[in-house]
């Protein structure tokens, strides 16, 4: 017959396959039985001929199998049929990655296909193609499968016994999970399934130690990025319900500002007051717009916007160099404290956040592991929403400590950003920064470290003195022996030109035992310092942050302040009881108490003492009628800013007809507005 050979024979068709062993048979030669008679296929050799023969067998048993598991009748038939396929896998003498896979995705249709089986069910068919899971990743289907049944039965020991070789497989040999994102997902709930033992974070630990190896060095290279991209998915999808909620999420330098939600009592208004000079302590401390550019501040009881504009970062350069116009923030400038967003996690997003950062604390306490995991954090690859949650950073804190206790460069100088103009986790752990949760000590324990290697530089110093002075200043008040060498340091390499600023540092220097030797050593090589503050104490004063009223006392006692006019103790600690020292300013003219405790007592008790006082501001200070009227007896005042205080509309009117000079009043947010 004719065209025999012009149709495809369907591997399905093939009913047998035979090597041809008779005696004077044709070289080489296959026979396969189909209907209607044999074919022989003859190879060039005895090698290719046995590729045929194993291969053909192979494909008509792979159909074969399809053919039954499509249509399963009774689950313990489909059950045996999988145990002789992965057998036949096994067995096969065929070397290719498709022998172990493709038994694999018929299991993983299988199951996708056929949702009700019971939990039993399940464990069988896993131990049943668990033999050729030791050699080969599960595809995404079956992956799905595996990640619901940790989900189901965390405590099974299939999870242990079965789940974890693959699970270390995936770990060591995996090359980018962006390909396989299922693999990560699976890894992520594997890890999970181990935390909800009864050990808990033990079983973890030790399974972490498994994968780093008995020894100090980690054979695997794959295994650190492999866990660190798993610890990140699962971190972000802590937070991912948070961030799609949000309809316009903030910028970070925002929440590092201490942004809050829009309040639902109050407009949303710019937050400023008026003025006649340039010089108006209320000016300074509210930033005016030619100068600063939008964030937002944190405000108890409104949302506040004061704009800024992108000459903020040169306001440093800017002052230092014009001793007849020196700026009050321009040296100690320092972002208010701020609280960080309000996030609230579900239970089962808490575990996770818990449990992955945990697995962060374990990755940092290797050593050989420490220099790459720095590489790979630096970046901050966290969403912005984590790093504003208190719980996730002050956990985070113990690797970023890690990394600062590290002396090899390669790891702490992973602590600064990866490039200008994006903060890193210096920026971020500082006194002033979103994830600062104590005051200053491991901001202290960075500066240390980076200026014990290739970061003594006059670059690094002036980069301290532009964005951080104020902490710097602030910690060595406290007698941090560090920033005590900071700001020497800063004096003798005419960091500063500003005399005022000087003249504040060299007060900070005498206020404790420490500082005031070095200043001494200082003095011997530099005697212009001597002679600059011979001429007498600053005109101007900005305490940082979160000083203390001991804090103020402590300086305002370490050198000559009878020329001080200016002072800002905005969004600092201070309370009521600082007003006993603020009455020894006989010269003082401008005062910004915005965002602090200072209370009636204080009020009263200035108001008695500080009859030239000009310009005030009270802005968000707990302060009432019975202090506000005390004011009336403070007739220089030429501006006033009582911003969301308690101050009725009576008390208002009496303090317009009481003080002559008023020129510039801000009464929003309170009963007179």
């Amino acid at each position: 017959p004719t065209g025999y050979m012009e149709n495809s024979i369907s591997y399905s068709a093939i009913e047998d396959v035979q090597l041809l062993s008779w005696e004077n048979a044709p070289k080489y030669c296959l026979q396969l039985t189909i209907p209607g008679g044999t074919v022989l296929l003859q190879a060039a050799n005895s090698y290719l001929r046995d590729q045929w023969f194993h291969s053909l067998q192979w494909k008509k048993k792979i159909y074969k199998y399809k053919k039954v598991l499509s249509n399963p009748s009774r689950w313990e038939v489909v059950l045996k049929e999988i145990r002789t396929l992965v057998d036949m896998a096994l067995t096969s003498p065929l070397q290719d990655d498709s022998i172990h896979q493709a038994p694999l995705e018929i299991v993983s249709k299988l199951l996708s296909e056929n949702n009700n089986l019971t939990t039993q069910d399940h464990e069988s068919i896993i131990v049943a193609i668990a033999p050729l899971l030791e050699n080969n990743h599960p595809p995404p289907d079956l992956c799905e499968f595996f990640c619901k049944h940790c989900r189901e039965r965390p405590r099974s020991m299939v999870v242990i016994e079965v789940f974890t070789p693959v699970v270390q497989r995936i770990l060591k040999h995996n090359m980018d999970f962006g390909k396989c994102p299922r693999l990560r997902l699976f890894t992520q709930e594997y890890i999970l399934s181990l935390n909800e033992l009864n050990a808990g974070m033990e079983v973890v630990k030790k399974f972490i130690h498994s994968m780093h190896g008995p020894t100090g060095q980690c054979p695997h290279p794959r295994v650190l990025p492999n866990l660190v991209a798993v610890c990140l998915a699962a971190i972000y999808s802590c937070y991912e319900e948070f961030i799609n909620s949000r309809d316009n999420s903030p910028s970070l330098k925002e929440i590092r500002n201490g942004c809050q939600q829009q309040c639902d009592r109050k407009p949303n208004l710019p937050l400023r007051l008026l003025h006649t000079s340039p010089d108006l302590v209320s000016q300074e401390a509210t930033l005016t717009e030619s100068r600063l550019k939008p964030v937002i501040v944190t405000s108890n009881e409104i949302h506040v916007e004061v704009e800024r504009n992108n000459t903020a970062n040169q306001k440093m350069t800017a002052g230092v160099g014009n001793d007849s116009e020196p700026n009050l923030i321009d040296c100690l400038m320092v972002s208010p404290t701020c609280s960080t967003m309000s996030i609230e996690l579900s239970a089962q997003a808490d575990r996770i956040l818990v449990c992955y950062v945990e697995i962060l604390k374990m990755l940092s306490d290797y050593d050989d592991w420490r220099p790459a995991l720095a590489s790979l954090l630096q970046p901050i690859p966290f969403p912005k929403e984590a790093l504003a949650h208190e719980k996730f950073t002050k956990e985070l804190k113990y690797v970023i400590q890690r990394f600062a206790e590290d002396p090899r460069q390669e790891v702490h100088s992973c602590l600064l950003s990866v490039r200008a103009g994006k903060d890193g986790w210096f920026q971020l752990y500082s006194p002033g920064g979103v994830a600062c949760d104590d005051d200053g000590e491991l901001f202290a324990s960075m500066v240390h470290i980076l200026m014990g290697s290739c970061y003594k530089t006059k670059k690094f110093l002036l980069s301290l003195a532009e964005n951080k002075l104020g902490p710097c200043m602030l910690l060595a008040l406290r007698g941090n022996q560090t920033m005590v060498e900071i700001l020497c340091l800063m004096l003798e390499y005419n960091i500063i030109d500003n005399n005022d600023t000087q003249l504040q540092i060299i007060s900070t220097l005498e206020s404790t035992d420490v500082g005031k030797r070095m200043y001494e050593q200082l003095c011997e090589r530099q005697r212009e310092l001597k002679e600059l503050q011979r001429k007498g104490g600053p005109t101007r004063l900005t305490l940082p942050s979160k000083s203390t009223d001991a804090d103020l006392a402590r300086l305002l006692s370490s050198g000559s302040f009878g020329n001080l006019e200016n002072l800002s103790l905005a969004f600092t600690n201070v309370t009521s009881a600082c007003a006993e020292h603020l009455i020894k300013l006989p010269s003082l003219k401008q005062l910004n108490l915005w965002s602090t405790q200072f209370g009636d007592a204080g009020l009263r008790l200035l108001s008695e003492h500080l009859t030239m006082l000009q310009v005030l501001n009270l802005c968000e200070t707990p302060v009432t009628d019975a202090g506000l009227l005390a004011l009336s007896s403070m007739k220089s005042l030429c501006s006033l800013n009582m911003n969301s205080t308690k101050l009725s509309a009576d008390t208002y009117e009496d303090l317009k007809a009481k003080l002559p000079n008023l020129k510039e009043v801000d009464v929003r947010y309170t009963e007179a507005w």
